[in-house]
Protein backbone atom coordinates (compact mmCIF):
# COMPACT_ATOMS: atom_id res chain seq x y z
CA UNK A 1 0.00 0.00 0.00
CA UNK A 2 2.71 2.54 1.14
CA UNK A 3 4.33 1.83 -2.56
CA UNK A 4 1.01 2.54 -4.62
CA UNK A 5 0.70 5.07 -2.21
CA UNK A 6 3.78 7.04 -2.66
CA UNK A 7 3.59 8.82 -6.47
CA UNK A 8 0.12 10.29 -5.32
CA UNK A 9 2.04 11.95 -2.62
CA UNK A 10 4.93 13.18 -4.53
CA UNK A 11 2.39 14.61 -6.99
CA UNK A 12 0.30 16.27 -4.58
CA UNK A 13 3.12 19.08 -3.69
CA UNK A 14 3.98 20.22 -7.41
CA UNK A 15 0.13 20.42 -7.71
CA UNK A 16 -0.72 22.57 -4.89
CA UNK A 17 2.45 24.90 -6.01
CA UNK A 18 1.18 25.16 -9.20
CA UNK A 19 -1.99 25.98 -7.61
CA UNK A 20 -0.67 28.26 -5.63
CA UNK A 21 1.46 30.31 -8.05
CA UNK A 22 -1.72 30.12 -10.79
CA UNK A 23 -3.30 32.21 -7.52
CA UNK A 24 -0.34 34.36 -7.40
CA UNK A 25 -0.44 35.44 -10.73
CA UNK A 26 -3.96 36.10 -10.84
CA UNK A 27 -3.38 38.21 -8.16
CA UNK A 28 -0.57 39.85 -9.01
CA UNK A 29 -2.89 40.65 -12.11
CA UNK A 30 -5.58 42.04 -10.54
CA UNK A 31 -3.96 44.32 -8.43
CA UNK A 32 -2.54 45.71 -11.30
CA UNK A 33 -6.13 45.89 -13.09
CA UNK A 34 -6.92 47.45 -10.01
CA UNK A 35 -4.03 50.26 -10.54
CA UNK A 36 -3.36 50.27 -7.10
CA UNK A 37 -1.76 53.12 -5.58
CA UNK A 38 1.13 51.47 -3.00
CA UNK A 39 0.78 54.84 -1.19
CA UNK A 40 2.40 53.68 2.32
CA UNK A 41 4.97 52.45 0.40
CA UNK A 42 5.69 55.76 -1.59
CA UNK A 43 5.97 57.39 2.20
CA UNK A 44 8.06 54.54 4.02
CA UNK A 45 10.32 55.90 0.45
CA UNK A 46 9.69 59.43 1.15
CA UNK A 47 10.86 58.48 4.93
CA UNK A 48 14.52 56.82 3.66
CA UNK A 49 14.54 59.93 1.65
CA UNK A 50 14.30 62.26 4.34
CA UNK A 51 16.85 60.04 6.55
CA UNK A 52 19.36 60.51 3.63
CA UNK A 53 19.11 64.05 3.48
CA UNK A 54 19.20 64.96 7.38
CA UNK A 55 15.47 66.25 7.35
CA UNK A 56 12.72 66.50 9.85
CA UNK A 57 11.61 62.98 10.02
CA UNK A 58 7.92 63.87 11.64
CA UNK A 59 7.47 66.74 9.77
CA UNK A 60 7.15 64.81 6.57
CA UNK A 61 4.10 64.99 4.79
CA UNK A 62 4.42 63.38 2.05
CA UNK A 63 2.09 61.66 -1.20
CA UNK A 64 -1.65 63.34 -2.60
CA UNK A 65 -2.79 62.68 0.81
CA UNK A 66 -0.02 64.18 2.52
CA UNK A 67 0.50 61.47 4.59
CA UNK A 68 2.43 61.42 7.76
CA UNK A 69 5.54 59.65 9.58
CA UNK A 70 4.28 57.58 12.17
CA UNK A 71 6.72 54.95 12.90
CA UNK A 72 9.93 54.95 15.30
CA UNK A 73 12.44 56.15 13.94
CA UNK A 74 14.60 52.54 13.55
CA UNK A 75 11.89 52.13 11.08
CA UNK A 76 12.77 54.45 8.49
CA UNK A 77 16.61 53.66 9.29
CA UNK A 78 14.96 49.92 6.89
CA UNK A 79 13.43 52.63 4.79
CA UNK A 80 16.50 54.32 3.12
CA UNK A 81 17.44 51.08 0.53
CA UNK A 82 13.99 52.13 -0.88
CA UNK A 83 15.81 55.00 -2.14
CA UNK A 84 18.04 53.03 -4.50
CA UNK A 85 14.82 51.58 -6.64
CA UNK A 86 13.03 53.21 -8.94
CA UNK A 87 9.39 53.58 -8.58
CA UNK A 88 8.49 50.93 -10.96
CA UNK A 89 11.15 48.46 -9.36
CA UNK A 90 10.39 48.73 -6.08
CA UNK A 91 6.96 48.25 -6.50
CA UNK A 92 7.16 44.94 -8.22
CA UNK A 93 9.87 43.98 -5.66
CA UNK A 94 7.38 44.79 -2.70
CA UNK A 95 4.70 42.65 -4.49
CA UNK A 96 6.97 40.06 -4.53
CA UNK A 97 8.63 40.38 -1.31
CA UNK A 98 4.67 40.80 -0.04
CA UNK A 99 3.87 37.14 -1.56
CA UNK A 100 7.12 35.65 -0.46
CA UNK A 101 6.01 36.43 2.86
CA UNK A 102 2.45 35.30 2.74
CA UNK A 103 4.03 31.88 2.33
CA UNK A 104 6.45 32.12 5.03
CA UNK A 105 3.46 33.25 7.26
CA UNK A 106 1.46 30.49 6.62
CA UNK A 107 4.00 27.94 6.89
CA UNK A 108 4.46 29.33 10.22
CA UNK A 109 1.04 29.23 11.05
CA UNK A 110 1.10 25.56 10.06
CA UNK A 111 4.31 24.80 12.10
CA UNK A 112 1.90 26.30 15.16
CA UNK A 113 -0.49 23.95 15.10
CA UNK A 114 2.02 20.84 13.99
CA UNK A 115 0.49 20.56 10.43
CA UNK A 116 3.35 21.94 8.53
CA UNK A 117 2.97 19.87 5.05
CA UNK A 118 4.50 21.28 2.23
CA UNK A 119 1.27 20.72 0.28
CA UNK A 120 -0.95 22.40 3.21
CA UNK A 121 1.23 25.58 2.76
CA UNK A 122 0.47 25.95 -0.91
CA UNK A 123 -2.65 25.46 -0.76
CA UNK A 124 -3.42 27.79 2.60
CA UNK A 125 -1.43 30.32 0.65
CA UNK A 126 -3.60 30.13 -2.57
CA UNK A 127 -6.63 31.30 -0.72
CA UNK A 128 -5.08 33.20 1.68
CA UNK A 129 -3.99 35.66 -0.96
CA UNK A 130 -7.43 36.89 -1.37
CA UNK A 131 -8.57 37.69 2.05
CA UNK A 132 -8.91 41.55 2.21
CA UNK A 133 -6.29 42.28 4.63
CA UNK A 134 -3.64 40.81 2.63
CA UNK A 135 -4.83 42.18 -0.77
CA UNK A 136 -4.90 45.57 0.90
CA UNK A 137 -1.63 44.69 2.58
CA UNK A 138 -0.11 44.68 -0.72
CA UNK A 139 -2.56 47.33 -2.19
CA UNK A 140 -0.68 49.77 0.04
CA UNK A 141 2.79 48.16 -0.10
CA UNK A 142 2.54 47.42 3.56
CA UNK A 143 4.49 46.05 6.25
CA UNK A 144 1.98 43.94 8.15
CA UNK A 145 3.40 40.38 6.84
CA UNK A 146 6.72 40.86 7.54
CA UNK A 147 5.52 42.15 11.07
CA UNK A 148 3.75 38.95 11.18
CA UNK A 149 6.84 36.67 10.50
CA UNK A 150 9.13 38.28 12.43
CA UNK A 151 6.94 37.45 15.21
CA UNK A 152 5.64 33.93 14.37
CA UNK A 153 9.46 32.75 13.75
CA UNK A 154 10.09 33.91 17.26
CA UNK A 155 7.89 32.02 18.80
CA UNK A 156 8.15 28.82 16.83
CA UNK A 157 11.59 28.42 18.24
CA UNK A 158 12.52 25.73 20.66
CA UNK A 159 12.33 27.00 24.13
CA UNK A 160 15.65 28.52 24.95
CA UNK A 161 17.15 29.02 21.38
CA UNK A 162 19.67 31.46 21.47
CA UNK A 163 17.46 33.86 19.54
CA UNK A 164 14.67 33.76 21.19
CA UNK A 165 12.78 37.58 21.24
CA UNK A 166 15.22 38.75 18.40
CA UNK A 167 11.61 38.87 16.38
CA UNK A 168 9.48 40.19 19.01
CA UNK A 169 12.41 42.93 20.27
CA UNK A 170 12.60 44.29 16.16
CA UNK A 171 9.06 43.93 15.32
CA UNK A 172 8.20 46.28 18.09
CA UNK A 173 11.26 48.58 17.42
CA UNK A 174 9.54 49.04 13.76
CA UNK A 175 6.22 49.20 14.84
CA UNK A 176 4.87 49.31 18.51
CA UNK A 177 2.22 46.85 18.38
CA UNK A 178 4.30 43.85 18.54
CA UNK A 179 5.42 44.58 22.01
CA UNK A 180 2.01 43.27 23.66
CA UNK A 181 3.80 39.67 22.75
CA UNK A 182 6.57 40.44 25.02
CA UNK A 183 4.32 41.49 27.59
CA UNK A 184 1.70 38.83 27.26
CA UNK A 185 5.30 36.27 27.67
CA UNK A 186 6.33 38.49 30.86
CA UNK A 187 3.00 38.13 32.37
CA UNK A 188 3.03 33.95 31.95
CA UNK A 189 6.62 33.88 33.12
CA UNK A 190 5.42 35.59 36.41
CA UNK A 191 2.73 33.49 36.92
CA UNK A 192 4.68 30.73 36.01
CA UNK A 193 7.14 31.66 38.83
CA UNK A 194 4.66 32.46 41.39
CA UNK A 195 2.60 28.90 40.89
CA UNK A 196 5.53 26.75 40.24
CA UNK A 197 8.56 28.54 41.07
CA UNK A 198 10.42 28.54 37.90
CA UNK A 199 8.92 31.11 35.28
CA UNK A 200 12.69 30.74 33.26
CA UNK A 201 12.11 30.19 29.43
CA UNK A 202 9.21 33.19 29.30
CA UNK A 203 11.24 35.85 30.81
CA UNK A 204 14.42 35.00 29.40
CA UNK A 205 12.60 34.94 26.02
CA UNK A 206 11.29 38.58 27.51
CA UNK A 207 14.59 39.78 28.22
CA UNK A 208 15.74 38.91 24.76
CA UNK A 209 13.09 41.16 23.08
CA UNK A 210 14.05 44.01 25.38
CA UNK A 211 17.59 43.52 24.59
CA UNK A 212 16.44 43.32 20.46
CA UNK A 213 13.96 46.17 21.05
CA UNK A 214 16.71 48.40 23.05
CA UNK A 215 19.50 47.55 20.93
CA UNK A 216 17.01 48.89 17.10
CA UNK A 217 16.01 51.92 19.26
CA UNK A 218 19.51 52.75 20.85
CA UNK A 219 21.09 52.12 16.94
CA UNK A 220 17.77 54.90 15.34
CA UNK A 221 18.75 57.09 18.30
CA UNK A 222 22.36 57.46 17.84
CA UNK A 223 21.71 57.70 14.00
CA UNK A 224 18.69 60.09 14.19
CA UNK A 225 18.74 61.79 17.41
CA UNK A 226 16.83 64.34 17.10
CA UNK A 227 13.93 62.35 15.40
CA UNK A 228 14.00 59.81 18.06
CA UNK A 229 13.45 62.29 20.86
CA UNK A 230 10.71 63.85 19.21
CA UNK A 231 8.86 60.47 18.69
CA UNK A 232 9.41 59.08 22.33
CA UNK A 233 8.65 62.34 23.99
CA UNK A 234 5.66 63.74 21.67
CA UNK A 235 5.05 61.73 18.68
CA UNK A 236 4.32 58.58 20.02
CA UNK A 237 1.66 59.76 22.20
CA UNK A 238 -0.04 61.51 19.39
CA UNK A 239 -2.97 58.47 18.16
CA UNK A 240 -4.49 61.45 16.14
CA UNK A 241 -1.59 61.54 13.35
CA UNK A 242 -2.74 57.79 12.32
CA UNK A 243 -5.40 59.02 10.95
CA UNK A 244 -9.92 59.36 11.27
CA UNK A 245 -10.54 57.47 14.51
CA UNK A 246 -13.93 57.01 12.85
CA UNK A 247 -12.85 55.57 9.80
CA UNK A 248 -14.31 52.28 8.46
CA UNK A 249 -11.04 50.84 7.75
CA UNK A 250 -10.69 51.45 11.79
CA UNK A 251 -11.34 48.15 13.09
CA UNK A 252 -10.30 48.43 16.31
CA UNK A 253 -13.00 48.75 19.46
CA UNK A 254 -12.01 52.50 19.28
CA UNK A 255 -13.31 52.74 16.12
CA UNK A 256 -15.99 50.82 16.29
CA UNK A 257 -17.03 53.16 19.55
CA UNK A 258 -16.56 55.99 17.47
CA UNK A 259 -18.88 55.14 14.69
CA UNK A 260 -21.60 53.64 17.11
CA UNK A 261 -21.61 56.52 19.62
CA UNK A 262 -20.98 58.95 16.48
CA UNK A 263 -18.55 60.64 18.01
CA UNK A 264 -14.47 61.43 16.70
CA UNK A 265 -13.62 61.00 20.93
CA UNK A 266 -15.22 58.11 22.26
CA UNK A 267 -13.10 59.00 25.45
CA UNK A 268 -13.89 57.09 28.56
CA UNK A 269 -15.86 54.18 26.89
CA UNK A 270 -12.92 53.36 24.69
CA UNK A 271 -10.65 53.50 27.71
CA UNK A 272 -12.80 51.72 29.88
CA UNK A 273 -13.51 48.95 26.83
CA UNK A 274 -9.81 48.55 25.77
CA UNK A 275 -8.75 47.89 29.38
CA UNK A 276 -11.73 44.96 30.22
CA UNK A 277 -10.86 43.58 26.38
CA UNK A 278 -6.81 43.65 27.25
CA UNK A 279 -7.13 42.49 30.60
CA UNK A 280 -9.69 39.22 29.21
CA UNK A 281 -7.42 38.83 25.90
CA UNK A 282 -4.59 38.47 28.02
CA UNK A 283 -6.14 36.25 30.21
CA UNK A 284 -7.10 34.19 27.69
CA UNK A 285 -3.68 34.07 26.25
CA UNK A 286 -1.49 33.55 29.09
CA UNK A 287 -3.67 30.48 30.11
CA UNK A 288 -3.30 28.68 26.90
CA UNK A 289 0.02 29.28 27.09
CA UNK A 290 0.35 27.59 30.48
CA UNK A 291 -2.03 24.39 29.25
CA UNK A 292 0.75 24.33 26.32
CA UNK A 293 -1.51 25.63 23.55
CA UNK A 294 0.88 27.94 22.32
CA UNK A 295 -0.91 28.25 18.55
CA UNK A 296 -3.88 29.44 20.62
CA UNK A 297 -2.20 31.70 22.76
CA UNK A 298 -0.48 33.22 19.96
CA UNK A 299 -3.28 34.09 18.42
CA UNK A 300 -5.24 34.92 21.15
CA UNK A 301 -2.65 37.81 21.80
CA UNK A 302 -2.47 39.34 17.78
CA UNK A 303 -6.26 39.68 18.20
CA UNK A 304 -5.94 40.98 21.55
CA UNK A 305 -3.18 43.76 20.24
CA UNK A 306 -5.62 44.39 17.22
CA UNK A 307 -8.59 44.76 19.35
CA UNK A 308 -6.89 47.59 22.39
CA UNK A 309 -4.91 49.57 19.79
CA UNK A 310 -5.92 53.24 19.10
CA UNK A 311 -5.73 52.11 15.48
CA UNK A 312 -5.85 48.68 13.52
CA UNK A 313 -6.50 49.29 9.87
CA UNK A 314 -8.15 46.63 8.15
CA UNK A 315 -4.68 45.25 6.66
CA UNK A 316 -3.60 45.05 10.43
CA UNK A 317 -5.91 42.02 10.50
CA UNK A 318 -3.18 39.40 8.20
CA UNK A 319 -3.53 37.64 11.66
CA UNK A 320 -6.60 36.36 10.26
CA UNK A 321 -4.76 33.85 8.32
CA UNK A 322 -3.35 32.18 11.33
CA UNK A 323 -6.52 32.24 13.04
CA UNK A 324 -8.84 30.27 10.44
CA UNK A 325 -6.04 28.02 9.98
CA UNK A 326 -5.89 27.34 14.00
CA UNK A 327 -10.00 26.90 14.10
CA UNK A 328 -9.77 24.33 10.67
CA UNK A 329 -7.15 21.75 12.28
CA UNK A 330 -6.92 22.45 16.02
CA UNK A 331 -10.96 21.03 16.85
CA UNK A 332 -9.71 18.10 15.22
CA UNK A 333 -6.78 17.37 17.27
CA UNK A 334 -8.56 17.93 20.41
CA UNK A 335 -11.52 15.48 19.81
CA UNK A 336 -11.99 12.44 21.05
CA UNK A 337 -14.33 9.43 21.42
CA UNK A 338 -17.41 9.96 20.49
CA UNK A 339 -17.40 13.60 20.47
CA UNK A 340 -14.82 13.59 17.76
CA UNK A 341 -16.94 14.04 14.69
CA UNK A 342 -19.23 16.99 16.42
CA UNK A 343 -16.00 19.29 17.21
CA UNK A 344 -14.22 18.93 13.82
CA UNK A 345 -17.49 20.17 11.84
CA UNK A 346 -17.94 22.72 14.60
CA UNK A 347 -14.16 23.55 13.88
CA UNK A 348 -14.51 23.50 10.36
CA UNK A 349 -18.04 25.88 10.41
CA UNK A 350 -16.39 28.32 12.57
CA UNK A 351 -13.38 28.15 10.61
CA UNK A 352 -15.36 28.83 7.27
CA UNK A 353 -17.36 31.40 8.99
CA UNK A 354 -14.00 33.28 9.96
CA UNK A 355 -13.04 32.95 6.35
CA UNK A 356 -15.57 34.33 5.28
CA UNK A 357 -15.76 37.67 7.43
CA UNK A 358 -12.31 38.40 6.05
CA UNK A 359 -12.55 37.51 2.42
CA UNK A 360 -16.21 39.23 1.87
CA UNK A 361 -15.11 42.95 1.78
CA UNK A 362 -18.13 43.49 3.31
CA UNK A 363 -16.61 46.23 5.70
CA UNK A 364 -16.49 48.36 2.25
CA UNK A 365 -20.05 47.86 1.40
CA UNK A 366 -20.95 50.74 3.96
CA UNK A 367 -20.68 54.94 2.94
CA UNK A 368 -17.14 56.07 3.77
CA UNK A 369 -14.95 58.40 2.41
CA UNK A 370 -14.77 62.46 2.69
CA UNK A 371 -17.56 64.13 4.74
CA UNK A 372 -16.66 61.63 7.59
CA UNK A 373 -20.08 59.36 6.20
CA UNK A 374 -18.83 57.07 9.12
CA UNK A 375 -20.29 58.93 11.98
CA UNK A 376 -23.87 58.79 10.44
CA UNK A 377 -24.12 54.94 9.48
CA UNK A 378 -27.65 53.06 10.37
CA UNK A 379 -27.92 49.77 12.54
CA UNK A 380 -26.83 47.57 9.69
CA UNK A 381 -23.85 49.73 8.69
CA UNK A 382 -22.52 49.95 12.27
CA UNK A 383 -22.51 45.59 12.25
CA UNK A 384 -20.89 45.38 8.56
CA UNK A 385 -17.88 48.03 9.45
CA UNK A 386 -17.52 45.80 13.04
CA UNK A 387 -17.18 42.57 11.66
CA UNK A 388 -13.23 41.82 12.07
CA UNK A 389 -13.51 42.94 15.53
CA UNK A 390 -16.83 41.01 16.39
CA UNK A 391 -14.81 38.15 15.00
CA UNK A 392 -11.97 38.32 17.05
CA UNK A 393 -14.42 38.95 19.97
CA UNK A 394 -16.07 35.97 18.97
CA UNK A 395 -12.45 33.95 18.25
CA UNK A 396 -11.46 35.21 21.93
CA UNK A 397 -14.32 33.63 23.39
CA UNK A 398 -14.09 30.34 21.56
CA UNK A 399 -10.68 29.77 22.64
CA UNK A 400 -11.83 30.72 26.81
CA UNK A 401 -14.66 28.58 26.56
CA UNK A 402 -12.46 25.63 25.33
CA UNK A 403 -10.19 26.38 28.13
CA UNK A 404 -12.44 26.60 30.59
CA UNK A 405 -13.81 23.40 29.62
CA UNK A 406 -10.57 21.59 29.70
CA UNK A 407 -9.57 22.72 33.06
CA UNK A 408 -13.23 21.52 34.49
CA UNK A 409 -12.44 17.82 33.42
CA UNK A 410 -9.17 17.91 34.44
Amino acid sequence: MTVIALPDVRRRAPVALGACLLSFAAFWWAQRAAHVSMIDLMVYRAEGETVRAGGDLYALRTTEAHLPTTYPPFAALLFTPLTLLDTSTMRTLATAGNLALLVVFVALSLRLVDHARVEGVWWASAAAVWCEPVWTTVRYGQINLLLGVLVLWDLTRRPGHRWAGVGIGLAAAIKLTPALFAAFLLVTGAVAYVRRGSGGPWLRHVRGSAVAFAGATLLAACALPYDSWRFWSRMVFETGRVGLVEDTANQSLRGVLARLLHTTQPGLWWVATAVVAGSLGLGVAVAAELRGRRAWAVAACAVTALLISPVSWSHHWVWCVPMVLILATRGRASAVGAAQMTAVSTALVTAVGTALVFCSYALWWVPHGPGRLELHQTGAQLTLSALYEGAGLVFLTLIGVRLWRTYRTV
